[in-house]
């Protein structure tokens, strides 16, 4: 005899439509900077500007070598900074955010009304994942209006919370980021690698280059941490970033991925967004959410915070 009832077949009629409509993401990884504000506002180039100072002013680096070497060391570490502790300038990590984003002009950064309903009409979770440090990254969401459309945020001291002097691949340097840290070792300079000599050679490449302390974008080694840290699942994830290089490096981890900045997809990117405002147009799937996960998001704003 059956026993089963008009509820019983609802319920698992509701079981089984929830697993067929259910998302492809259960998560939406964005990058902060020049991805979730155009290039155009100039806080990129006032970065840049802030990082040649403190590399003539803090760390003694001749003039005439600060263009070369400014860029060898983001082609071959990901940030400038990485570079410099790679190659033996020592520092400390707070007196450089300081010193390179205290200056800039915030004052560009407007309230972004449409990219904020944009974010808050998505059912699905939000995280920032920034190379940036966390003063910064606040700064910037508070400017925007955007503080309270992510769950966390991913920054410099969530896979760097303790000042490294050589480079590691134990996992235990990972810690959360409210744990207590020793303190940075103070301004100074040991022997420092001819990068510049480096390259000079015939057939020079990145083999043989030395490693850098420092966890950041482009590493493959970094996106798996971080993702690990904040326990998302790289196949059900969307990653949108405006850098070639951390496309592709997201790309070959199992992320699917959306440049942002142009208009043409490069290798890597599944999609490219001349702005992140033409995201509905572009990818409206991400609307198409299961009725059941749509009526269980709240939709309440909450306000961001860090992930350790």
């Amino acid at each position: 005899m059956c026993c089963c009832t008009v509820h019983d077949t609802k319920m698992e009629f509701k079981a089984r439509f929830a697993k067929v409509q259910r998302t492809k993401y259960d998560c939406l990884l964005f990058d902060l900077d020049d991805t979730l504000y155009p290039l155009s506002s100039g806080l990129a180039s006032s970065v840049l500007k802030n990082i040649q100072d403190y590399m003539i002013e803090k760390l003694g680096v001749d003039e005439s070598k600060i263009d070369e070497l400014g860029n060898l060391l983001y082609k071959n570490y990901g940030t400038t900074m990485a570079g410099l502790r790679a190659i033996g300038y020592d520092f400390d990590y707070d007196e450089y955010h300081k010193f390179v984003h205290g200056r800039l002009p915030y004052e560009n950064l407007k309230p972004d009304p449409v990219l904020r309903s944009l974010l808050l009409s998505l059912p699905i979770r939000k995280v920032i994942f920034t190379n940036g440090d966390e003063v910064h990254a606040i700064k910037v969401l508070r400017r925007l209006g955007l503080e309270d459309c992510f769950e966390g945020i991913i920054c410099f001291e969530t896979l760097n919370p303790i000042h490294k002097n050589i480079a590691s691949d134990d996992e235990d340097d990972i810690a959360f980021l409210g744990q207590k840290r020793p303190s940075n070792a103070s301004s100074g300079r040991c022997e420092i690698y001819d990068i510049i000599g480096h390259f000079g050679q015939p057939n020079a490449g990145p083999a043989g280059l030395p490693k850098t302390p420092i966890v950041c974008k482009p590493s493959e080694s970094a996106i798996e941490i971080a993702l690990e840290i904040a326990k998302i699942d790289p196949h059900r994830t969307l990653f949108f970033e405006d850098s070639v290089r951390n496309i592709q490096s997201g790309k070959r981890i199992g992320l699917d991925t959306v440049l942002i900045g142009k208009s043409q997809r490069v290798k890597g990117a599944d999609y490219a967004l001349e702005s992140i405002h033409n995201l509905r147009e572009a990818i409206p799937e991400l609307w198409e959410a299961d009725k059941l996960t749509e009526s269980n998001y709240s939709g309440v704003a909450v306000e961001t915070s860090v992930i350790a």
